[in-house]
């Protein structure tokens, strides 16, 4: 599902002393089924983007449209988006209020207007995609769960409305490593087997090099840079600093490396990829 942002201001406290520009006339697109890395400081405009992206928020003044949908219609019912684009916020588990995993994960399709049979089929297909087991976990109480699972009962909530657009709102904040791998790996499976567009907000530079195809960063609610990993983050090292924003860790390393004198390629952003140039520039000192 396609996404195409026109010319998107949003402005708070319009009108007042005190107005504040969150969104300054960006404009971009998001092609179907693509991974798109959301990454900005506090106060880009990451999280007022993501609100209109839904239609939480409307803007001052432009236009989104998904899959030619345009959603800023004023007389748009908001179900219409709902059925469309789901976000999980950060901290979802906080949302959760239902007595059993089930009947939360049923709260959205229920309010869609969905027929008993087919909100308990999608509670079962959404908990195993999550990797919750639907005979293990209907019945317990979401607040009995860890910090993971319970991240994995409102994520599921989201996904049982069956959206075209998934955009999740710094899904690992709070988690140990453990929990935010496997929220990581989650959100990578979901992208791979359900052909989802996927928007995800993150503070974890060396994730989204590994995970997103494309790249948005934002600045003080425009945007920076547009573009895949290994482009935004290779070029545009020192302006990144500038705006508050690290490079991976992996491409940080090789500057280094380079810096020291050794030759290695500048061309890496992940883990794996400085592994093998490390490898290699090992092996090429021992011929010597």
């Amino acid at each position: 599902m396609s996404i195409i942002v026109k010319n998107l201001t949003h402005i708070y406290n319009e009108d007042m002393p005190f107005a504040s520009k969150a969104l300054d006339d960006i404009s971009f697109e998001i092609k179907d089924r693509d991974f798109v890395g959301l990454i900005g400081h506090t106060g880009s405009g990451k999280s007022t983007l993501i609100q209109h992206l839904n239609g939480i928020l409307k803007p001052a003044s432009g236009e989104i449209f998904i899959n030619g949908f345009n959603i800023t219609n004023e007389n748009l019912n908001l179900t219409e988006i709902r059925k469309r684009v789901g976000v999980v916020f950060q901290y979802p588990e906080y949302q959760l209020f239902e007595e059993t995993v089930a009947k939360d994960i049923a709260f959205g399709p229920y309010n869609l207007g969905l027929e008993a049979n087919e909100v308990d089929k999608r509670v079962k297909t959404s908990m195993e995609s999550v990797g919750l087991h639907y005979d293990e976990f209907k019945d317990k109480s979401p607040f009995e769960l860890s910090g993971g699972q319970k991240r994995r009962v409102a994520i599921a909530g989201v996904i049982a409305m069956e959206p075209e657009v998934l955009i999740l709102d710094e899904p690992t904040a709070g988690l140990d490593p453990g929990g935010r791998d496997e929220i990581f790996g989650l959100i990578k499976k979901l992208h791979e087997n359900h052909n989802m567009t996927i928007i995800l907000s993150s503070h974890s530079m060396d994730d989204m090099a590994k995970m997103a195809k494309t790249i948005i960063v934002m600045n003080k609610g425009k945007i920076e840079f547009m573009g895949s990993p290994r482009s935004v983050f290779k070029d545009n090292v020192k302006r990144l600093k500038e705006i508050g924003l690290d490079v991976p860790q992996p491409l940080e390393l090789a500057i280094k490396l380079r810096d020291k004198g050794f030759d290695i390629s500048q061309d890496i952003i992940t883990v794996e990829e400085a592994k093998q140039e490390i490898l290699k520039v090992m092996r090429g000192r021992k011929k010597c």
